[in-house]
């Protein structure tokens, strides 16, 4: 059992950028494969980045690609998401997923432990 807490979030201008964290504890993160997704008003869930469980691979959604970066440090049990150039259609409510194992997985039923989520809104 893994318990996830996201923080980081807030409101920011487009253009700007914020950096969202997700600390785990309970267990080591190192044995999971880490994901991002996020939820916008009126919209399904969606993947957003990944990483492997050690760093050294990551895959992200078409739409933040070049723009966001997923890193992890396992020595301090976290995840980071750091967000730049930010749109008003990257408002959301953004959660970290935690998925046993080594393979990449869009799909959000394939992660096993999620965080609360935070509240990210970009202002135009």
């Amino acid at each position: 059992q893994v318990q996830l807490v996201e923080s980081g979030g807030g409101l920011v201008q487009a253009g700007g950028s914020l950096r969202l964290s997700c600390t785990a504890s309970g267990r080591t993160l190192s044995s999971y494969t880490m994901g991002w997704f996020r939820q916008g008003p009126g919209k399904e869930r969606e993947f957003v980045a990944a990483i492997s469980r050690n760093g050294v691979l990551n895959y992200y959604a078409d739409s933040v690609k070049g723009r966001f970066t997923i890193d992890r440090d396992n020595t301090k049990n976290t995840v980071t998401l750091q967000m730049d150039s930010l749109k008003p259609e990257d408002t959301a409510v953004y959660y970290c997923a935690a998925r046993p194992g080594s393979f990449f997985q869009v799909a959000e039923g394939k992660y096993d432990y999620w965080g609360q989520g935070t509240q990210v809104t970009v202002s135009s």
